[in-house]
Parts: structure tokens; C-alpha cells; sequence
């Protein structure tokens, strides 16, 4: 093994039913026939991965995409067996798989509890049933309370819902709406996010056309301000930007990623960090079934670098030198409420913060969008709201 610190493992499903015209993730719609040609592509790079790194070990899985609760839930099985075989899996690991509202069985539920996963991430998007449709979600609004029940009723305890605010023609009235009935299910972790209209999206294409009214960005503020002071109210810890959680109920696997540590991506367009090195696999399914069938290129095991260069679905990488490695890691350590530790960042660069940052620090400090307490620098709630302010000047 290259290294003794553990990872998160991300798997990516790029299968859903239908695609959403907000959406610019890796995924596709009605290639369902490749299903069982990307599992055993998938489980082929699992375990060659578990091998040229030596079985590392795994605190945290996350199943993602697309849409992992269309699969078949006996390749769900098969990949958590592939996984364990190949890394060592930690007895307290997080395992979360992301899941749409209209997908559950009880079959499937008893399967995903059985095979080791312990946490649901379901993509609810809003409680509004015309904003539903609007969003090309499959389901409405009680389709997702009762999905959301009957993981309660199958022995899921540690569940998110995903919403989502600043839409076209989404109105304050849906939008507390929608906070409410989603207080009134009172999941342990709740993940909002404003819409982005991303590029060759068919959602932006129709904004541009003038057939869909562009979002409004100071009733999205509003909204986003809104849901601070309900989930406040409701005893919600907002421990990132767009994240609030119960109790001891945060994403560990995010964490992962806003902590800026390490972590390994399985299947196309998967992105992954390891000692430095960041790199993505080819994004194409049929391509990526295609490379893993040729095999390993090599058994390099010196470097992490040589290691990356034998998984033939590699497409890019990039070497992460110390200075962008240190402001990736204020930029993403500031989007949480316990900020970045002044020692752990010593600790992990040998240099101190205000060396590095003292300027920049100082000025931010002077604008009321950053606070030093208790040995950490935090977003104060002004900064929350300039975040993307804030994290430019590390970069700048």
C-alpha cells in the first residue's frame, strides 16, 4: 500500500430513467442494455484499484450518479461485494447510496440494508408537484413522503433529502412550503441548492429562449435565508453552506471532500485525489466498458503517479502542487461552521496560516466576511452569503 491513510470511495451509476433538463452529471437515459456490461466493467476497476493500492482502508462509500437506486439491486449487492473483497472496509464505514423518490421496494430496501448500506440520500428536489414536473422529476410530492417512510419503516435510520430553491417560477410561498413539509418528516440531514443553469442544459437553453423566466437571484437569497432561520428554529446544525444535519447525522463522505482528503472515484467521468494527484476516468460508458475489458497497463507500484497510469479508464491528470493544494483547502475548509484550524493547517503544510495568508486574512477580517475564534477562521454569516467572494482571493 502507497500510503496508510484511509479514503473515501465514490462508485458512479450513470443510468437514469430519465434526465433531468437541469442536469449536466455524467449520466444517460435509455442505455439501460449496458447495464450488466458496466457492473462487471465497474467491479473489474474496483478490484484492480483494491490491488495496485493494496487494499487500503475505506471509512466512508458513497453511490452515486445517475440514479444507483435504478440499478438492479442484486448489482448493488455485487459491487458491496467487490468492494469488501478489495479494500478493508472499516466496521463503522458510512455507505451512502443517492435514490429517487419512486424507485423504493421493499426488495430493495431489505437488499441495500443486507448488502451493508447504511445511509440514503433521496433526491426530493421540492414539495411542490408543478415545480416537480417543471424539474422532470418522476415523482410528486407524496410520492416522496411515502418513499421517505418506508426507508423509515425498513430499518433506515440515517437518511438526507436534497431540495432545491432559486427556480423558475418557484415563489416564497413554495418554498417555505416545502421547508415545512420537509420539517414536519424531520430527516436527520437535509442538503439545499440553488439552481445553476449550466451550460448545454436544455433548462438554460430555454431561459436563453425567453420560454422559461430566468431565476430570480435576490429571491433566491431570500430563499436561502429563509432556510437558515426555519432549519435554526428546528434545531438543524448548518455545519456546511448548503448542509444542515441533526445531531452526530453529518455526511462523513463529504466531509471527506471539504476537508480536502483523500479519496478514489470508480467509473466514468469519477474523479478521485490520492498523494497529490487528482484525475478523472474517460466519461463515455461505452468507452469506459471498452478500456476495462483490455486490463491493467502495468503493475506500477512505486509512485502514485506510475500506479494512476495502469488503470487503462484514466483519462486526465494533474499533479497538485503545495500552493494550490493549500488554497483548495481554505476554499473548501471555509464552506464548513468549524472552519479551518489554524494548528491542523500548520500541521498538515509545516508553515503557518499567516504566512501564508496574513494579508488576505487581514483584509477579509476588515470586510466582516471572516472570523478568527477559538483557533479557527470561520465564514461569518455575511460571508456565507459572498462565499465565492471570499474563496477567490485565496487564488488570486
Amino acid at each position: 500500500m502507497l500510503s496508510s491513510e484511509p479514503i473515501s470511495l465514490y462508485v458512479h451509476i450513470p443510468f437514469c430513467e430519465t434526465k433531468c433538463p437541469y442536469c449536466d452529471f455524467n449520466t444517460y437515459a435509455a442505455i439501460e442494455p449496458l447495464m450488466p456490461s458496466y457492473v462487471a466493467a465497474l467491479n473489474t476497476e474496483i478490484a484492480l484499484w483494491g490491488e495496485l493500492l493494496g487494499s487500503p482502508k475505506v471509512h466512508t462509500i458513497f453511490f452515486g450518479g445517475g440514479t444507483p437506486s435504478y440499478l438492479p439491486s442484486d448489482d448493488i449487492r455485487h459491487t458491496m461485494k467487490t468492494i469488501h473483497a478489495a479494500f478493508n472496509v472499516g466496521t463503522d464505514a458510512e455507505v451512502t447510496l443517492e435514490a429517487n423518490p419512486g424507485d423504493f421496494t421493499a426488495e430493495k430496501l431489505d437488499t441495500y440494508l443486507d448488502c451493508g448500506i447504511n445511509r440514503l440520500s433521496i433526491g426530493v428536489q421540492s414539495f411542490d408537484d408543478d415545480l416537480l414536473k417543471m424539474l422532470g422529476r418522476r415523482h410528486n410530492a407524496a410520492d416522496a413522503v411515502q418513499a421517505y417512510r418506508h426507508a423509515q419503516d425498513a430499518g433506515f435510520h440515517n437518511i438526507s433529502i436534497d431540495l432545491m430553491y432559486g427556480l423558475p417560477y418557484q415563489s416564497m410561498g413554495h418554498w417555505q412550503n416545502t421547508l415545512r413539509q420537509a420539517l414536519e418528516l424531520a430527516p436527520p440531514h437535509i442538503s439545499m441548492y440553488c439552481l445553476t443553469l449550466e451550460g448545454g442544459t436544455p433548462m438554460e437553453r430555454w431561459v436563453e429562449q425567453g420560454s422559461m423566466p430566468t431565476p430570480d437571484a435576490d429571491l433566491a437569497a431570500d430563499m436561502y435565508i429563509a432556510a437558515q432561520n426555519d432549519m435554526k428554529a428546528s434545531g438543524y446544525r448548518h455545519y456546511e453552506i448548503s448542509n444542515w444535519a441533526l445531531s452526530d447525522k453529518l455526511s462523513r463522505h463529504n466531509l471527506t471532500y471539504w476537508r480536502n482528503e483523500p479519496y478514489l472515484g470508480v467509473g466514468p467521468g469519477a474523479h478521485s485525489y490520492l498523494q497529490g494527484c487528482r484525475f478523472s476516468a474517460v466519461r463515455p460508458p461505452r468507452e469506459y466498458i471498452r478500456r476495462m475489458r483490455e486490463g491493467s497497463k502495468g503493475a506500477g507500484n512505486n509512485s502514485m503517479p506510475e500506479v494512476i497510469c495502469c488503470v487503462p479508464v484514466v483519462d486526465e491528470i494533474e499533479q497538485i502542487d503545495k500552493s494550490l493544494e493549500m488554497a483548495e483547502t481554505m476554499m473548501m475548509g471555509l464552506r464548513l461552521d468549524e472552519g479551518i484550524s489554524v494548528e491542523k493547517f500548520t500541521e498538515r503544510f509545516g508553515t503557518p496560516l499567516s504566512h501564508i495568508y496574513g494579508d488576505t486574512l487581514r483584509e477579509l477580517e476588515e470586510l466582516a466576511l471572516i472570523q478568527t475564534r477559538d483557533g479557527a477562521i470561520r465564514l461569518t454569516h455575511r460571508g456565507r452569503m459572498l462565499g465565492n467572494e471570499v474563496f477567490s482571493r485565496f487564488f488570486s
